[in-house]
């Protein structure tokens, strides 16, 4: 799914950096080789994305951009707007949205998602102006891991308290009136994800990422529609890997492919 590469004078990236082929090559993401990563849940994160063309897509905590120039690569006449809360990865987005020639379609905004009185007032961000709304959130709560050395990836994978509440408070701000949301998180987490979208987004589809046949999920992408009354549903979900440790034909189809996750949240 994803391989480095030293890029040569003309297509340098600076020291400490690695560029890595997703979606079989068709983007290609310049990344830090410390500190957060985008990876294989970026890429199930954007294929379960149900965008169309002319729809505006918000994705909150983009780092280096990764799963909003999967989105724009599999669905043309989209826009995307990356919100980002390191500098550092802020600036790399805007070079990998340049290096796959999305730079006219995915803006990059530097903002705390979880500081809604400052984020509302940053230029360029559109309160429910967004047809979609998408995240990858931190995934583990404070104290439930030991925190990475690093920084920028300590604050990528491990979130304060309240905070997933504060996350959810962003994107239902910025959502239209009837936006779809997707999240990717880990299987632990979904009742707390459950109860913080409730009364939110409603129609809630979950999918489960299998990590192989007959063992618990690791994953989920939880889907749901603003301000809709439908019922939640649990879907089949998704086996990543073969017994022998290859990715099953399904998981390849995407990460390698680009095809959609139908996860069809279309309840009101």
């Amino acid at each position: 799914m994803i391989s480095s590469a030293t890029i040569g004078p003309n297509g340098s990236v600076e020291p400490g950096t690695t560029a890595d082929a997703f979606l079989g090559g068709r983007i290609e993401i310049i990344q830090y080789k410390t500190g957060h990563r985008g990876g294989s849940d970026a890429v199930f994160l954007a294929a379960a994305v149900p965008a169309r063309a002319g729809e505006t897509v918000l994705d909150a905590g983009t780092g280096a951009g990764t799963a909003g120039l999967c989105l724009l690569a599999r669905v043309p006449g989209i826009d995307v707007a990356g919100v980002e809360i390191d500098q550092s990865q802020c600036a790399l987005a805007r070079q990998n949205a340049e290096r796959n020639r999305f730079s006219d379609r995915f803006r990059v905004i530097e903002a705390d998602v979880t500081a809604p009185g400052k984020v509302l007032g940053t230029a360029g961000l559109v309160r429910e102006g967004y047809d979609q709304v998408i995240a990858n959130p931190p995934f583990y709560g404070a104290g439930s891991v030991r925190a990475a050395a690093d920084a920028s990836r300590a604050s990528a994978h491990v979130m304060p308290d309240g905070e997933l509440e504060r996350w959810v408070r962003f994107l239902t701000t910025m959502a239209g009136p009837h936006a779809t949301l997707t999240l990717i998180h880990r299987a632990e987490s979904l009742c707390p994800l459950l109860e913080v979208l409730k009364d939110r987004f409603g129609g809630l589809a979950i999918y489960p990422l299998f990590p192989r046949r007959g063992v618990p999920a690791a994953r989920v992408i939880v889907q749901g529609r603003k301000n809709s009354r439908a019922s939640a549903r649990l879907l089949p979900g998704l086996v990543l890997h073969e017994d022998g440790g290859a990715y099953t034909a399904e998981a390849e189809a995407v990460l390698r492919n680009g095809a959609a996750l139908n996860l069809d949240a279309t309840g009101v």
